[in-house]
């Protein structure tokens, strides 16, 4: 019951928070979000499962009662972690608790709601993470864009309504591609499934009992419902081209929204690719390793093109962030146990330092009042813990040893040269690895400009040092991609324990 009192708790002090005065609705926030930290972390020491929550594996924590029945098909509600969920859940809570804190001095209106929605955000997120019925995952999924959108909409930038549409348009209809396409395997599996099970309808799919529906043939409807659930889920990693209204929302988003954005709703995607395409269809996968592997190339590399010509500090990293998920998704199509393993951690590893550099850029606009490179300069003399940690997330982002993003970057690299699923994957693999050198080009570049050399800036505001809790949740993330590059298996054993099985009849 561990999983529904995280929820539930979440929920109740989300509804609690809306009602509390703005004074002190950021810091009850704070309290209250520390209580999903320790049930994860709880849930994290305790873990004893083994295998693939999906393919018949052990699941750790797991509630399974049946709801209702519809359409002649049982809907349960039916949660629990393995170990490609679990790093995520406990990447949720921690990133939620410390961008709380990290608004205490960008929002100064309407606390309690903003708070509210935060909450409200984080136990939907763990909802995605946990739940092992479609129809309870989709409603989690779908929820998550409510709070977004008005985070976005009521407290962003000058152009925040055309954002907060703009984002969930996109995400709206890739929603709609990716529920037709799996509702058609769900007909098509027919009677040999009862239930919306992920774990039944997984393994009847990969027995091969998926047969012809609306006068489709099997192997296309496959196909095609493969295609429609990949492109559902390529908009919410984004993958290039799908991605223009990421740089959109993360620039009126405010920073500890980007940081949620970034950290945890881009992962939503990469994670749902694995669950779904990768896990229930590795067959079609591989038949289309030629095309999807050149979507992550192109990600990486236009993406990496894209940050190098911003000036906007938000938009340089919002560009990164396309980039380092065209990682994950080379490593998902290598299908190696590095390179699923390595996705997986990559997920967490991008989470923690996506989250640290928005962090760092929104410590650096609270002061300066602007994110454009060309506006100050030097001023790592006025901020210097706050350059300081700022320099080390950017190293971490290039793959810096004994940080996170080379542990996840390795292990992917690692996994697809040796991938066997196409002879042309180090090909791409070393084409994708160019893209370090574009991400070192436009950090370096971006540091240059604002940190250091003579000091120059435009603004009208005084340049002093950010307050002790503006440096604290930076203080923390460094702390745990440096943790996490140090010590990978703190997560990366249970992760190639759940990936291990994704490979069984995955064409390796």
């Amino acid at each position: 019951m561990i999983i529904e009192l995280l929820i539930a708790f979440t929920f109740i002090a989300a509804l609690t928070i809306f009602a509390v005065p703005n004074r002190v609705a950021g810091r009850l926030a704070a309290i209250a979000s520390a209580i999903p930290i320790l049930g994860s972390l709880w849930m994290w020491a305790q873990y004893d499962a083994t295998g693939n929550a999906l393919l018949g594996g052990s699941i750790a924590y797991e509630t399974d009662v049946i709801w209702l029945t519809l359409g002649g098909l049982e809907l349960h509600w039916f949660v629990g972690v393995d170990g490609i969920s679990l790093p995520l859940v406990v990447l949720t809570t921690i990133l939620t608790m410390l961008a709380i804190v990290s608004a205490w001095t960008p929002i100064d209106e309407r606390q309690s709601q903003f708070y509210g929605l935060m909450l409200f955000m984080e136990a939907n997120l763990l909802g995605v993470f946990t739940a092992l019925d479609f129809f309870v995952w989709f409603i989690f999924w779908e929820a998550v864009l409510v709070p977004m959108y008005f985070l976005i909409g009521v407290w962003g930038g000058p152009n925040r309504r055309y954002a907060a549409i703009k984002f969930f348009v996109y995400t709206n209809i890739a929603s709609l591609a990716m529920f037709i396409g799996f509702i058609a395997l769900v007909f098509g599996l027919g009677s040999s499934v009862s239930s919306m099970r992920l774990p039944e309808i997984t393994q009847a799919l990969r027995a091969g009992s998926l047969t012809a529906f609306g006068g489709i043939d099997a192997a296309t409807l496959k196909l095609v419902a493969f295609i429609a659930m990949f492109v559902g889920f390529a908009v919410k990693v984004p993958v290039a081209p799908l991605h223009t209204w990421l740089p959109d929302a993360h620039v009126e988003a405010p920073t500890p929204v980007s940081v949620m954005l970034a950290g945890v709703l881009l992962k939503m995607g990469t994670y749902a690719l694995l669950r779904y395409n990768f896990t229930m269809m590795p067959d079609v996968a591989i038949d289309l390793v030629i095309p999807i592997a050149s979507i992550a190339v192109i990600s990486v590399i236009y993406g990496a093109l894209l940050a190098l010509a911003q000036q906007d500090l938000k938009r340089i990293i919002a560009y990164s962030s396309v980039s380092s998920m065209g990682y994950v998704i080379l490593g998902l199509i290598a299908y190696t146990t590095y390179g699923v393993g390595g996705a997986t951690f990559q997920m967490v590893a991008h989470g923690l330092i996506s989250g640290l550099m928005f962090m760092s850029v929104g410590v650096i606009y609270n002061i300066t009042h602007t994110r454009m490179v060309g506006d100050m300069s030097g001023i790592a003399d006025r901020m210097p813990v706050t350059a300081g940690i700022f320099i080390a997330g950017a190293f971490g982002y290039m793959g810096l040893p004994l940080m996170a993003g080379f542990a996840g970057e390795f292990f992917i690299f690692k996994g697809a040269f040796a991938s066997t699923v196409h002879t042309a994957m180090p090909l791409f693999t070393a084409a994708a690895m160019f893209g370090i050198v574009i991400v070192a080009g436009y950090l370096l570049f971006a540091m240059q400009r604002t940190l250091f050399g003579p000091f120059s800036f435009d603004g009208e505001y005084e340049i002093t040092t950010a307050a002790m809790h503006d440096i604290a949740p930076l203080a923390v993330l460094l702390a745990l991609v440096i943790a996490l590059g140090v010590a990978p298996d703190l997560f990366f054993g249970m992760i190639q324990e759940a990936v291990t099985p994704i490979l069984t009849g995955g064409g390796v």
